[in-house]
């Protein structure tokens, strides 16, 4: 089996997207805001934005189930307050749970938190036990940077996020850590703040000893995990100097990469710095890089065959391609068991 960590609803219908904007308008006080009754997406629908799109393409690439949330770049939690984001969040949440309704081999939810910058983190939790409790969400996705690119929160390794990794403890429930929209004209939203923050969370989780504190906390740096393959040895170093232990001791018992790297080399890298145990397979597809590279005549974002074309053993492959996630989702696991997987 194949399992696709990293997918987003990025292909919701139009009429999310007119929503979202009224919500927007209202806010600014050019029209009224809409009511959540308001918003009209039938099962066909959802159907005629999933079957030509995510679907066909992982029936094309063999991707057997994906774990699937929100669109990162509608999260947007800087556009308004705590009460707007929770709103949203509750629509887009939603919205998920629908489609693992409609195929539930093949797609499995995971929850947008209503984050607000400012706003104290322990605000989400009703909204992330909601999912949880009542949509069988996997997973979550936490932003590290509500303020969309101006980097006003505290780190992760701050108190203020603890009553979210005490429910995720409790829940036994990953997060990965995923960022959205950039309004900071210095930072492309996916060409540089995604990858901007993959470093970030994890030079933040080296500074800390968030894990001394949650042993049980797991969370997927996505992209790859930005720069950190690439200067395994700066964060090693960095670790020494701040008198923290090695590095696989230190933060790789909960800390996991996935393979949204968008070429052979990149992927190559990844297989070899970072452990086979703390490599999830990813794809993002239908994310930020949708085209065909003309290099190659295959979509950038085919993780599948820059992994089968890395020198991985069976036993590697198996565990990047399946077993770790059933591992570091445990729900999931418990799911995917009841369905006879």
């Amino acid at each position: 089996m194949i399992i696709d960590c990293h997918g987003h609803y990025t292909t919701a219908p139009p009429a999310l997207a007119a929503w979202r904007d009224q919500q927007i308008a209202a806010l600014d006080g050019t029209g009224a805001a809409p009511a959540r009754a308001d918003l009209r997406i039938s099962d066909d629908d959802l159907r005629e934005t999933i079957e030509p799109n995510q679907l066909r393409l992982m029936d094309e690439r063999g991707i057997d189930l994906t774990i699937f949330s929100p669109r990162a770049s509608f999260m947007a939690h800087h556009v308004g307050g705590f009460e707007t984001s929770a709103e949203w969040a509750a629509i887009c949440n939603e919205l998920c749970y629908r489609v693992s309704r409609l195929y539930p081999e093949r797609f499995v939810p995971a929850a947008m938190l209503p984050q607000s910058p400012g706003v104290d983190p322990a605000t989400c939790i009703p909204e992330l036990t909601r999912c949880v409790e009542e949509y069988g969400a996997v997973a979550l996705n936490l932003n590290p940077d509500p303020s969309g690119g101006h980097w006003t929160a505290p780190p992760l390794t701050d108190r203020s996020w603890y009553p979210i990794y005490e429910k995720m403890v409790e829940y036994d429930i990953p997060a990965m850590v995923h960022v959205s929209t950039s309004v900071n004209p210095a930072f492309h939203t996916t060409g540089a703040h995604y990858l901007n923050a993959d470093t970030t969370a994890f030079m933040q989780l080296v500074q800390g000893d968030l894990f001394r504190d949650f042993p049980q906390l797991r969370l997927i740096i996505p992209h790859g995990g930005g720069a950190v393959p690439y200067h395994w040895g700066r964060f090693r170093g960095l670790a020494m100097a701040l008198g923290k232990p090695e590095l696989d001791e230190h933060v790789l018992n909960n800390v996991f990469f996935d393979t949204c790297v968008y070429h052979q080399p990149g992927s190559d890298l990844l297989f070899d710095v970072i452990p086979a145990r703390n490599i999830l397979f990813a794809s993002e597809m239908i994310g930020a890089v949708r085209s065909v590279d003309p290099r190659t005549g295959h979509h950038f974002d085919d993780t599948r065959r820059y992994a089968e074309n890395a020198k991985l053993s069976e036993e590697d492959w198996a565990a990047i391609r399946e077993n770790n996630a059933r591992s570091v989702y445990p729900r999931l696991d418990a799911l995917l068991r009841s369905q006879g997987r």
